[in-house]
C-alpha cells in the first residue's frame, strides 16, 4: 500500500524528480513527459467518467464500469514508464504493463463495436457530453503514447513496449465508447470535407 504523508517535500524546486528507484533527472526529460501525460490522460478520462455515470441513456451510464480498471492501468503505465527498465530485471519484481491488460482492451472495443450504426465518414468530437469528453480524452492518450514512443526511442532497452501498446489501443477503446456514448453510432457528428470551401 502506497502512504502519501507528506504532499510537498521541496525536493523538486531545483527542476529534478525523483524516478522509481531514487534516481533524479529533470523534469522535462521524455520519461517525465511520458508518465506525466498518462497522468493527463487519467485525469481526462475521470472527467468523461462523471459524464457518462450521470447520463440518462444506460448504455453510455454503463460506459463508466469500463473507464473504472482503465484508470487503474493508467496509474499502473505511469508507474512503468517511471520506472526505467534494468539489466537483469527480475520478471515481476517491477510493475509492468502486461498483454493480458491490452487484451482485455481488445475485448472491449470487440464488444462495444458490435453494435455500432457503421461509418460513412471521420467524426467529429463532439455530438453528447459524453462523448465529446471521451474523444478530449482519447486525443489526451494519443499525446502520452507519442512521448512513449519518443521516451522509447531515447531509452529503447529501459522502456517497455507493452505500455505503449496499451496506449495505442487504449485510444481505439475511447473511440469506440465515444460512439457509443452518441446513440451507438447514429448521433456521430461527421466530417463533410470542404464544407467551408466556397462562400455562402
Amino acid at each position: 500500500m502506497v502512504k502519501l504523508n507528506k504532499i510537498y517535500t521541496r525536493t523538486g524546486d531545483d527542476g529534478t524528480t525523483g524516478l522509481v528507484g531514487g534516481h533524479r533527472v529533470l523534469k522535462s526529460c521524455p520519461r517525465v513527459w511520458a508518465y506525466g501525460e498518462v497522468d493527463e490522460a487519467n485525469a481526462s478520462i475521470g472527467v468523461a467518467f462523471i459524464h457518462c455515470r450521470e447520463s440518462d441513456d444506460p448504455r453510455t451510464a454503463a460506459l463508466a464500469g469500463v473507464l473504472t480498471p482503465i484508470q487503474h492501468d493508467l496509474f499502473d503505465t505511469g508507474a512503468d514508464l517511471a520506472t526505467p527498465i534494468t539489466t537483469g530485471e527480475t520478471p515481476g519484481s517491477c510493475l509492468r504493463i502486461v498483454p493480458a491488460q491490452i487484451d482485455r482492451l481488445e475485448s472491449e472495443i470487440d464488444r462495444l463495436n458490435e453494435g455500432l450504426a457503421p461509418l460513412t465518414s471521420f467524426v467529429l468530437p463532439g455530438g453528447t457530453r459524453a462523448s465529446a469528453s471521451l474523444h478530449a480524452a482519447r486525443t489526451a492518450v494519443r499525446r502520452a503514447e507519442r512521448w512513449a514512443v519518443a521516451l522509447r526511442e531515447s531509452e529503447p532497452d529501459a522502456t517497455n513496449p507493452e505500455a505503449i501498446r496499451y496506449l495505442n489501443r487504449l485510444s481505439d477503446l475511447l473511440f469506440v465508447m465515444g460512439r457509443v456514448a452518441n446513440d451507438q453510432g447514429r448521433g456521430d457528428v461527421l466530417w463533410v470535407p470542404g464544407t467551408n470551401r466556397h462562400p455562402a
